[in-house]
């Protein structure tokens, strides 16, 4: 299997199993597709051209991709096509835009313990679930500089040829 076969075999696997996750599927294998290029990078047109799909389904995908910060948007340099990259930090960056989803989470469920009253059935289970988020708030943070550290311990800028 040459390189651009094992390249296209990855791209589809892996987008499975990010729609087993509970992604949708385009923007899956556009995410697959930029993690699995070798710039990290590529065009609307590239995407397009690399998974057989329109430009309709590049841009709708993308457009999500960039919401969840999974990538970002940029500007081909002296074009005026955009480019769309998968950084190197992608899951940290990922991680780190649902830590403000959480608080969100935290702050309505806050308020709804307090409305609905801590001695009902429905006050507990929400004081039970803001406790959750609080606790995995707490650890998601603690995690991340843990991970911070362990990066600087690995040899990923090697080249691997």
């Amino acid at each position: 299997m040459d390189t651009a076969e094992a390249r296209a075999r990855f791209v589809e696997r892996f987008a499975a199993q990010l729609v087993e996750a509970g992604m949708t599927r385009m923007p899956a294998r556009i995410f697959a597709a930029l993690l699995a290029s070798d710039s990290g990078a590529l065009t609307s047109a590239e995407l397009g051209e690399r998974l057989q799909v329109s430009p309709a389904a590049v841009s709708g995908a993308v457009r999500y991709l960039t919401q969840q910060h999974m990538v970002t948007r940029e500007r081909e340099p002296g074009t005026r096509r955009d480019l769309f990259r998968v950084h190197d930090n992608q899951w940290y960056e990922a991680l780190t835009s649902r830590d403000n989803v959480l608080k969100r989470w935290e702050d309505v469920l806050r308020e709804g313990a307090d409305a609905i009253g801590a001695g009902s059935p429905a006050g507990r289970r929400l004081a039970e679930t803001l406790a959750f988020f609080e606790f995995v708030q707490t650890e998601l943070a603690d995690m991340m500089e843990r991970w911070r550290e362990h990066r600087k311990t690995l040899d990923l800028d090697a080249d691997p040829r």
